[in-house]
C-alpha cells in the first residue's frame, strides 16, 4: 500500500520559528530559565502542516555540526553566517528531545548536511511511496520528481507553496534537475560561494534555457559571445566547485525502517512532555 511520507527539515523549521519570535525580544523561557520559543514556533509549524498535509509516516532531519564535506572542499563555504544566538543553542537538543517524545525519528549525520539525508530517505522511499518535503529551503527544490514534492513555507501561518514535477516548470521557469546548475553558473550568496562572477540569475536562466546544462555549455562554449566565453573561462574551477556544493547528495549511508515513523504518537506522553516545558497553549493542539 502506498504510504504518504513526510520528510521536515528540522533545521529551516528551528531557524525559522526563533527569528519569527525572537524580533520583539519574546524568548518564552521556562520557570527554570530555559527559553523555548523556537521550539514551540518549530511546534507551531510541525503540527499545522501535519495537520494539513495528513502523512502517514514522519521523520525529522537534522544538521550535525556546521563542518561537513562541503566546508572541507570550501573553507568559505557558509561562512558568511555568525555563531547561532546563545538563547538558540539550548534548543537544538530540547528541540530534538520533543520530537521524539511524538515517536518521530530524528535523522542526521555527521559530515553531511539535513539536506543530504533527506534526498537520500527521500529517493529510497519514493519508489514505492509518496514523499513530502517541508522546508523553507530553496535548494531542495533540485529534489522534485516522481512521488517527491517539495513544500516550500512561505511568510505568514500555513501559507505554503508546493512544488510537484507537474507544476516545477512553469514556476521556476527551468526542471529540477537543472537547479544545480543554476547555482554552478551564479552562485549562492546565502551559502557564500560565488559561481561564476558576472553571471546572475537571468545570464543563468537563460544559458541554460538555451543550453539545457552546463555540460553541453561547456561543449559549445565558443558559440558565446566573447565577453561570456572569457567570465566562464576565468572562472571554470569555481564553476565546477561551486555546481558540486549545491548538489544534494542522495547516497549518504542512512536509512530508516518506515515502521519507525507510523505518525501515531501517544497522546499522554506528548501533553507531560508539554506540561514539562510549560507549554500551555500548544497543549491544546493534542
Amino acid at each position: 500500500m502506498k504510504q504518504k511520507i513526510l520528510l521536515v527539515d528540522g533545521m529551516a523549521l528551528l531557524f525559522r520559528g526563533f527569528y519569527a519570535t525572537s524580533y520583539r525580544g519574546n524568548y518564552m523561557k521556562t520557570s527554570n530559565g530555559t527559553p523555548t520559543n523556537a521550539v514551540q514556533q518549530f511546534l507551531h509549524y510541525f503540527l499545522h502542516a501535519i495537520e494539513t498535509y495528513t502523512p502517514t509516516h514522519v521523520i525529522c532531519c537534522w544538521d550535525m555540526g556546521s563542518k561537513t564535506f562541503r566546508t572541507e572542499l570550501y573553507e568559505n563555504y557558509k561562512s558568511n553566517r555568525g555563531e547561532p544566538p546563545v538563547e538558540l543553542i539550548p534548543q537544538f537538543d530540547l528541540v530534538k528531545e520533543v520530537v521524539s517524545t511524538f515517536d518521530v525519528p530524528n535523522i542526521g549525520l555527521q559530515n553531511y548536511e539535513a539536506d543530504d539525508c533527506i534526498g537520500t530517505l527521500a529517493n529510497q522511499y519514493a519508489t514505492e511511496h509518496e514523499v513530502y518535503i517541508l522546508t523553507g529551503d530553496h535548494d531542495i527544490l533540485q529534489l522534485v520528481k516522481e512521488n517527491i514534492h517539495v513544500i516550500i513555507m512561505r511568510k505568514g501561518k500555513g501559507n505554503y507553496d508546493l512544488f510537484t514535477e507537474e507544476n516545477f516548470f512553469e514556476k521556476m521557469g527551468v526542471y529540477p534537475k537543472q537547479i544545480v546548475d543554476m547555482k554552478g553558473l551564479m552562485g549562492d550568496t546565502a551559502d557564500n560561494y560565488p559561481g561564476v562572477k558576472g553571471i546572475g540569475e537571468k545570464s543563468a536562466l537563460k544559458l541554460l534555457t538555451e543550453y539545457e546544462t552546463i555540460d553541453q555549455l561547456l561543449e559549445k562554449i565558443n558559440e558565446l559571445p566573447k565577453g561570456m566565453q572569457t567570465r566562464i573561462k576565468t572562472n571554470m574551477d569555481m564553476l565546477h566547485l561551486s555546481r558540486n556544493l549545491a548538489e544534494i547528495k542522495c547516497d549518504v549511508p542512512i536509512s530508516c525502517k518506515l515502521e519507525e515513523a507510523e505518525w501515531d504518537y501517544n497522546k499522554e506522553k506528548v501533553s507531560m512532555k508539554f506540561t514539562e516545558l510549560e507549554f500551555s497553549r500548544l497543549a491544546k493542539l493534542i
